[in-house]
C-alpha cells in the first residue's frame, strides 16, 4: 500500500482527495496546510488524522509516495512565486512523486527554474490537466489514433478565461490528440492589460496558429473577447473545446457535450456530465502516477517536462505578440515579461 498526502486544503483539494474513494494502490494518509481551520475542517471532511500546518515537517515524518500539491502558483495576497520552492522541497525531501495543479508556471523566471529543477530531479512530477482523462476525450482520441478520421489537417481549440489560467488545459489536450508532439514555432496575438496584476498574470486575450514537429497546425484562441462560446451558455470557465479535423471526419469533445464523424458511424454527438466525467478523470490521472512509479516506461501522460514545453510554448505566444513576428521553439523567455506586456499592452 502506497501513502499519499495533500498540500494546501482549499476547494480544488477536495477533488484530489475524493479520487482516493475509489483507488486502492494508495492511502491518503495526510494534509497540510498553514491554515489550522482549514486545515481541520478537511481532515474532518475526509477522516484523515495526520494533519500538519509545516510541508517540511510532513514530508520528514511521514514519508509519502506521491504529493498532491494543490495551491496557486503565487502566494495569496502576495507577489511570491511559490510553485518552485514548493517542488524543490519536495525533491529536496526525495519524494518520490508530485502531482501539482496547474499553471506549473506564470512568467520567464519560474518557469526557467522548474525547467532547471526538472533536468535534475529525481522526483517524477506531473500536472494537474485532468481533461486528458475524461472518458469521452479518450474515447475521442482512441478514434483519432486508430484513423478513423483519416489524416490530422488541422487541430482547433479554445477556452474562454485568460490564457494562463485555461490554456494549459487546452494546450494539453492539443498535444495529447498528437501524442505529445512538440510546438516548434508560433505566430501568436495578445489583447487585454486587466489580468496582468492578477494572482496569475496574463494578457486577457490570446489567439495563435501553431506548428507541431509532427507537421500538424493548430489554431487557438483564448480568452472572454476572442474565443467562442459553446452551449450551455454558463461561466467562461466551462467554455473549454478542442477539434480534431482529419480528411475524412472529425471528433469535437466540449465541456459539457461532444460530436464525431467517421466513414463507418456518420454522424453522432450528445450530451456530458461533466461532474461525473471529471471525478473519474481525476481518479485516472492519479492512477498513472501510480503506473509511472512501478514502472517507469509508463511516463506520465502530464508529466513535467511535456507541461513545461506546453508552457513555454504559452510565453511564446505571449512573446510573438509583443514583438510582432514568429517565434521558433523552443525558446528562452526574456526577464520582466510581464511588466513588458504591462507597458505594451
Amino acid at each position: 500500500m502506497l501513502k499519499s498526502a495533500i498540500l494546501g486544503c482549499r476547494g480544488r483539494a477536495r477533488a484530489h482527495a475524493k479520487a482516493y474513494e475509489d483507488i486502492t494502490r494508495s492511502k491518503l494518509a495526510a494534509i497540510c496546510d498553514m491554515n489550522e481551520e482549514r486545515l481541520n475542517e478537511f481532515g474532518g471532511m475526509f477522516d484523515i488524522g495526520q494533519r500538519y500546518t509545516d510541508i517540511d515537517r510532513m514530508l520528514e515524518k511521514e514519508k509519502p509516495d506521491l504529493l498532491h500539491i494543490v495551491t496557486a502558483p503565487v502566494l495569496r495576497g502576495t507577489t511570491q512565486l511559490i510553485r518552485y520552492p514548493l517542488l524543490k522541497i519536495a525533491s529536496d525531501h526525495k519524494v518520490p512523486a508530485v502531482i501539482v495543479e496547474k499553471p506549473i508556471a506564470t512568467m520567464g523566471e519560474d518557469w526557467r527554474q522548474i525547467r532547471d529543477l526538472a533536468d535534475r530531479t529525481e522526483t517524477k512530477i506531473a500536472v494537474n490537466t485532468q481533461l486528458h482523462f475524461h472518458p469521452k476525450n479518450l474515447e475521442l482520441k482512441k478514434d483519432v489514433a486508430e484513423g478513423k478520421i483519416g489524416e490530422i489537417k488541422l487541430i482547433e481549440a479554445s477556452s474562454r478565461n485568460p490564457p494562463v489560467d485555461q490554456a494549459p488545459h487546452t494546450l494539453q489536450l492539443v498535444s495529447s490528440y498528437i501524442d505529445n508532439a512538440q510546438p516548434v514555432k508560433v505566430m501568436g496575438q495578445i489583447a487585454g492589460s486587466d489580468h496582468l496584476d492578477s494572482d496569475q498574470p496574463s494578457p486577457d486575450n490570446a489567439t495563435a496558429r501553431i506548428e507541431y514537429a509532427n507537421g500538424v497546425r493548430v489554431s487557438v484562441a483564448f480568452g472572454p473577447d476572442i474565443a467562442p462560446r459553446v452551449l450551455p451558455d454558463t461561466s467562461n470557465s466551462r467554455h473549454k473545446r478542442v477539434c480534431v479535423f482529419g480528411t475524412t471526419g472529425f471528433v469535437h469533445w466540449r465541456f459539457e457535450s461532444w460530436e464525431k464523424f467517421t466513414p463507418e458511424t456518420g454522424y453522432q454527438g450528445g450530451d456530458l456530465d461533466y461532474g461525473e466525467q471529471n471525478a473519474r478523470a481525476q481518479i485516472g490521472l492519479t492512477e498513472a502516477m501510480f503506473d509511472w512509479l512501478e514502472d517507469d516506461s509508463k511516463v506520465h501522460p502530464t508529466n513535467l517536462k511535456q507541461s513545461l514545453a506546453e508552457f513555454n510554448l504559452l510565453l511564446g505566444i505571449y512573446q510573438s505578440g509583443s514583438e510582432r513576428k514568429p517565434i521558433d521553439l523552443p525558446f528562452d523567455p526574456p526577464d520582466n515579461m510581464i511588466q513588458h506586456l504591462k507597458d505594451i499592452l
